[in-house]
């Protein structure tokens, strides 16, 4: 099928910025003094995580990409923010907020010479304190202004308080007036509708119905979405919509990989769904090309992305989309 040009696609990322700590490893054995693991140094850095880890999915692909959140004015948000704006990410949006801590998550990485790397622990650090409603309105104030202009906006929504029913009045309008507009949520969709997607874990999807099918059609319904793309790790991706045949469409898991889950896999899959919507893919084509992402992703290191040649690469041989019944469900 074919790639769209997503270096004609503006997008507005704008959500929960989470710097992403990592540690990796060898290991060696077991520690003498307790039952832990012992891990020979290897390396270790920082990466983007939530909303900024979406729009470097975004950017890699090509697109005009604008960042909106919040995040301590701090050595770690510092450092975050100079990592996103080497990518050509415009973070003029981006609020240091002083005396706040920039929300991290430290993951501990370990394998051995000849295996793969896999999280073996994750530390969150939250927070101290959520972002108030003044802040929740100066970004959703400056997400109006900015997505006026943009062909789309994504929201990631990582339940650490910059997403509300602010940030879900402005998707709607922008959504209302034609423009594409995503959201990731992770706590609920409450305060988002009438948005052309949204993108949940299918799990998420199980606790709004008890079955993940019926928790789908629950959440089209309340929500007015015009689509509703399910993510299912190594069962693939399924797609749900008016457009879409009764009961809707569904994608194996693409590339080698298939079988494994990567940190980063969802946001890019995310983040290629709403370029396809933008670009004038239709929904089917849009999560095939997310499910073939997901699989670049998921076949190389954690925090990776897919740029237009893999993808391309990756899409000639995606799964095609199916009938849900016709699969395993």
């Amino acid at each position: 099928m074919r790639i769209p040009d997503f270096g004609s696609v503006s997008v507005l990322v704008v959500g929960d910025l989470i710097a992403e700590r990592w540690i990796r490893g060898v290991a060696e054995g077991v520690a003498s003094e307790a039952p832990s693991i012992v891990l020979r140094h290897e390396r270790d850095g920082i990466a983007a995580g939530g909303a900024a880890l979406l729009a470097r999915h975004a950017r890699a692909l090509g697109a005009d990409v604008s960042l909106l959140g919040v995040l301590g004015r701090d050595a770690t948000g510092r450092e975050l923010l100079n990592l996103i704006e080497s990518e050509g990410i415009d973070t003029s949006g981006v609020e240091l907020v002083p005396g706040a801590a920039t929300a991290t998550r430290t993951r501990v990485l370990a394998g051995g010479r000849r295996r793969p790397l896999r999280q073996i622990l994750r530390i969150d650090r939250p927070p101290a304190a959520r972002p108030d409603a003044e802040t929740r309105a100066r970004v959703a104030a400056r997400a109006y202004a900015l997505g006026e202009s943009v062909d789309a906006m994504v929201v990631a929504d990582e339940d650490l308080g910059t997403v509300g029913p602010e940030l879900g009045a402005v998707a709607a309008e922008l959504a209302r007036t034609g423009r594409i507009a995503v959201l990731d949520p992770a706590p609920s969709t409450e305060g988002f509708a009438g948005l052309s997607a949204l993108v949940l874990g299918e799990d998420e999807v199980e606790r709004a119905g008890g079955d993940w099918r019926r928790g789908a059609e629950k959440i089209l319904e309340i929500s007015g979405a015009r689509f509703l793309l399910v993510t299912r790790g190594r069962l693939g991706m399924a797609l749900f919509g008016k457009e879409l045949p009764e009961g809707g469409i569904a994608v194996e898991a693409a590339g080698p990989a298939a079988g494994e889950e990567i940190h980063g896999a969802g946001a890019s899959s995310t983040a290629v769904f709403g370029l396809g919507l933008a670009a004038g893919l239709a929904a089917s084509e849009a999560m095939v090309l997310a499910n073939a992402a997901a699989g670049v992703v998921a076949s190389g290191e954690a925090h990776g992305t897919c740029d237009p040649p893999r993808l391309a690469g990756a899409a000639a041989t995606a799964p095609a989309p199916v009938r849900l019944a016709a699969v395993d469900r």
